[in-house]
């Protein structure tokens, strides 16, 4: 066996886009389980955009990663080695083992998988935080009825796709917004949404109110910026908007220019009685085995669909990063390590 694990670490701090200087790839000895421990090896990584506020120093909801440490991420590992009495070697886990190829765990947060079940890296899309995003967003905040209108931004992206799929199963109209003709084709065709609008056409803005005639009940708010100064007018009384992400802002280094349209948002926000929420995954950690057992149910049966983009090597991990938060990626993006 190896004696070396190779992980990638934060840096520097970027003022923009993050690039290939932000990161290091460092080879360090593997760590050694204490009494009581398990040692992994991560085989898929998650790339996700919250990575980003990640990578900053500005105050957020959790502690930045700091210069030197290893980058934060969710990883399904393999128990290699096993001192604890609920893991045995060659269980699969879902754990939060970072940009690394091994580490140890004390069992605490680790979720063991069942292969035979479903794949195990939807552990890390669409029955992980991504999935559970979709979920309860929609559940908590959205809300959608039986012949509403939901739409979604960043629609073919592990919780944008669910969040329509989801809105479909709830009886709601599902319009997703996305990036290429060959994204809005997977929508309507493969994922089964009602419309799909390309937001880098010239038409988009007179191409969502065709989609949306009876205006917008429900916007899952994943990307901000210009898209969501479309989808405003376009919003119905007492519209529900879950506040998931805002992507489009991630790389910003300075206010948007133009006018100051914080006026415009607060006066639909009283006149048509807006509920805009935003929310953090863990706010609703009660409901996960709901999300589980209802998502899992549909998943195995058919029911939903879901897409992964597998980039192949963890030295590849800040390219594949630095494109996702320009929607380059299809799917769920992931890092097969090993």
């Amino acid at each position: 066996m190896t004696t070396a694990n190779r992980r990638i670490v934060l840096a520097a701090r970027p003022h923009g886009e993050p690039n290939a200087s932000h990161f290091r790839l460092e080879e360090v000895r593997m760590p050694v389980p204490k009494a009581g421990e398990v040692l992994l090896a991560n085989r898929y990584l998650s790339l996700d955009p919250y990575m980003r506020g990640r990578m900053s120093a500005a105050k957020s909801y959790a502690e930045p990663v700091a210069i030197g440490d290893t980058m934060v991420g969710a990883t399904v590992a393999e128990v290699l080695a096993s001192d604890h009495p609920g893991f045995n070697v060659g269980d699969m886990v879902l754990g939060f083992g970072g940009w690394q190829e091994f580490t140890t765990s004390d069992g605490r947060g680790l979720r063991k998988l069942d292969p035979a079940a479903a794949p195990v890296t939807t552990a890390l899309g669409i029955l992980g935080m991504p999935g559970m995003t979709a979920y309860a967003g929609l559940r908590n905040i959205g809300r959608p009825k039986d012949g509403e209108t939901v739409v979604v931004a960043a629609a073919t992206g592990p919780v944008g796709s669910l969040v329509g799929q989801i809105a479909k199963r709830r009886g709601a109209r599902a319009v997703g917004i996305a990036g290429g003709p060959e994204k809005c084709a997977y929508l309507r065709e493969t994922l089964g949404f009602d419309a799909a609008i390309d937001h880098r056409a010239d038409d988009f803005p007179d191409a969502l109110a065709a989609a949306c005639p009876d205006g917008i009940d429900v916007y899952f708010e994943n990307v901000g910026g210009a898209v969501f100064d479309v989808v405003l007018p376009l919003l119905n009384t007492f519209a529900r908007v879950p506040v998931c992400g805002l992507v489009s802002g991630y790389n910003a280094t300075e206010l948007p220019p133009g006018p100051d349209r914080v006026p415009v948002l607060m006066r639909a926000i009283l006149t048509k009685r807006l509920h805009l929420q935003g929310f953090i995954i863990w706010d609703y950690a009660a409901q996960e085995q709901d999300f589980l057992d209802e998502v899992g149910g549909w998943l195995r049966e058919g029911l939903i669909v879901h897409r992964e983009d597998i980039v192949d090597g963890l030295e590849n991990a800040p390219e594949a990063f630095a494109g996702l938060l320009k929607g380059r990626n299809f799917g769920k993006l992931l890092v097969r390590i090993a």
